[in-house]
């Protein structure tokens, strides 16, 4: 079933969204970032339901998204003050927190961690569902697992649409890439899965801010992980996919130039268009801002078409660089091309 809230949320279909999570249905919603497919946090078999739907790995906690401080406060055992600046300062918005779990949390939500991650959306729908659910709601992205995250309802609607009570279209996300998700460690923030909120915007508020080793790097299959995004390959299409990460503009551009051949796409940006030989070039846009609104689309599409190789340009790692950056490695299972 698909509802169709682009222009106005239906108060009937509303309610009957918020019946089905108290059946412990799953339903897929929009958020800022990225589409989630969520259920009741309180509902074990619902939150394992989340779990075989995408086909996620048991040792991956989910985030809890709450409408409100309030619903925070009763998820959590207790706040530093450091946390609850970081609260105040990016929630709502797309900022996840790893804080220590109240009793009430089942352990299905958080892989059985004594931490629960927590996020509350400033998307209008996501909160509108989740205040008048009255409860926390437990989300990852809405695909299945591995495969990229979906901005767009027309990404993931053949992928889950079997799997779950409604999808509900709130059409294309504003940023493109899930949140920032971040521990306090002795009092510093440390940024564990990098998002729209940077490092630089955290260093600001609190003075410190520390980046965890894992993020451009692979993690192994005997760590524990407190967030989602850091362990298990991620954001791929079926394709396999090469990053081309040299500093260099022209250096990164002649290197793609020499792989090229006529069965291999090209993700990258917009002005490197006329200089990158190929007739199956994706332009992901030349800001920022723009890859991260169209990197997962653009990896549906150059799957679509059926190339032996999507070839990815690279960027810096500043800003917001790092999230896509993180994103983009992962997508390549760490096959990149560098000048190192």
């Amino acid at each position: 079933m698909l509802y169709n809230w682009k222009e106005s949320i239906d108060n009937d279909e509303l309610n009957s969204v918020v019946k089905a999570l108290v059946r412990g249905e799953l339903v897929v919603f929009p958020t800022e970032t990225v589409y989630g497919i969520g259920a009741d946090v309180f509902n074990i078999e619902a939150v394992k339901n989340i779990y075989k739907a995408k086909g996620r790995p048991s040792d991956n906690p989910l985030i809890a998204h709450v409408s409100d401080v309030e619903m925070l406060e009763k998820c959590v055992s207790k706040i530093s003050d450091v946390e609850r600046k970081l609260i105040n300062a990016f929630m709502p918005g797309p900022f996840t927190l790893i804080l220590e779990k109240s009793e009430i949390i089942p352990n299905e939500v958080t892989a059985n961690l004594n931490t629960v991650a927590i996020r509350m959306p400033s998307d209008k729908i996501a909160r509108k569902i989740i205040s008048e659910f009255g409860r926390p709601i437990a989300a990852p992205s809405a695909n299945v697992s591995g495969k990229p995250s979906g901005t767009r309802i027309e990404d993931i609607r053949n992928e889950l649409e079997d799997k779950v009570f409604v999808l509900i279209d709130g059409g294309n996300t504003d940023i493109g890439l899930e949140s920032t998700v971040v521990k306090v460690i002795d009092g510093v923030p440390r940024i564990l899965r990098p998002g729209g909120i940077t490092a630089e915007d955290i260093q600001k508020l609190v003075g410190k801010v520390s980046i965890d080793n894992h993020i451009l790097n692979k993690v192994s299959d005997s760590e524990k992980v407190e967030s989602p995004g850091m362990k298990h390959k991620h954001y791929a299409p079926k394709t396999k996919c090469v990053l081309v990460d040299i500093e260099d503009e022209r250096e990164r551009v002649n290197k793609i130039n020499d792989i090229l051949n006529d069965n291999i796409c090209v993700i990258g940006f917009e002005r490197h268009r006329k200089e990158i030989h190929t007739s199956k070039f994706l332009s992901m846009g030349d800001s920022l801002e723009d890859v991260s609104k169209n990197i997962f689309m653009l990896l549906r599409k150059a799957d679509l078409l059926r190339c032996e190789l999507i070839v990815i340009e690279g960027m810096s790692t500043e800003g917001l660089g790092l999230a896509i950056m993180n994103r983009l490695i992962r997508t390549c299972d760490y096959n990149v091309i560098s000048n190192g």
